[in-house]
């Protein structure tokens, strides 16, 4: 089932084209995850497909029946308007007092109930947004660089939720990263963007094309090296760029 479709979208930002001429789709349980140099536009494709930006040019479907859980890139918290970690999640869209509270449970932030938002660590404000974005029962998880001043253990933890929702409700999930070894263990295409999709397909295929590459350099190559490791050296579509070029879709 499709729940999202984007043929040769663009979008133009004060006259500077952020998006160029994009095709892009997610079904139903698929997990997809963006990667990209920062201002490639990743974080525009997103606010697309939750429908806060407009696109300047082409079409973009949504499934009549989509309901999405957004995590936000950043959410600017003061204390001018003080907000408990309960009456947050109370004023998510579409949820009743239950799913508050098997998210609370899920996200491990029920005993955060009765803190307020800016008094939280980079942690566990990220797990109460996740937490936020999971009630209402979304089929469309959208994260936005949902990692970004996590640790180690912390990147972990959120992955792990965010698989454990999928595995769970079936929903679909698009992530935008930067994390490439977690991204290669945790997605089951990728989609390398630099305002246009340069190449899209397995993770095992897009680590291994030039266009990859070129875009990261070495940090590709150490997310290549990992993932090759952790999933075995003999795969009928790793063998080579060559090899595995009938499965890349290279849009460059």
């Amino acid at each position: 089932m499709m729940l999202v479709l984007l043929q040769g979208v663009c979008l133009k930002l004060q006259s500077e084209t952020v998006i160029e001429d994009v095709d892009f789709e997610v079904g139903l349980g698929e997990v997809v995850t963006l990667v990209g140099p920062n201002g490639a536009g990743k974080t525009s494709l997103l606010k697309m497909i939750i429908g806060s930006v407009r696109p300047t040019a082409g079409t973009l479907f949504r499934t009549q029946d989509l309901r999405i859980g957004y995590v936000p890139q950043k959410l600017a918290l003061g204390r001018a308007m003080p907000v408990t970690v309960a009456r947050f999640l109370k004023l998510a869209p579409g949820g009743t007092g239950r799913q508050v509270e098997e998210a609370m449970e899920f996200a491990s932030v029920a005993h955060l109930g009765s803190r307020q938002l800016f008094q939280l660590s980079g942690g566990q404000l990220q797990r109460v947004l996740l937490a936020h974005a999971m009630i209402g029962e979304p089929n469309l998880l959208v994260l936005d660089e949902p990692s970004t001043g996590l640790d180690q253990e912390g990147i972990l933890s959120l992955y792990r939720l965010v698989r454990e929702f999928r595995a769970r409700t079936g929903c679909a999930v698009i992530i935008s990263s930067h994390d490439m070894e977690f991204v290669l263990a945790n997605t089951d295409r990728v989609v390398c963007m630099n305002k246009r999709i340069c190449c899209e397909g397995s993770p095992s295929i897009v680590s291994a094309s030039p266009e990859f590459r070129a875009l990261f350099g070495g940090e590709a190559a150490e997310a290549r090296a990992i993932y090759t490791h952790a999933h075995g050296r003999r795969r009928e579509d790793d063998r080579s760029p060559e090899s595995a070029r009938g499965g890349l879709r290279n849009l460059h």
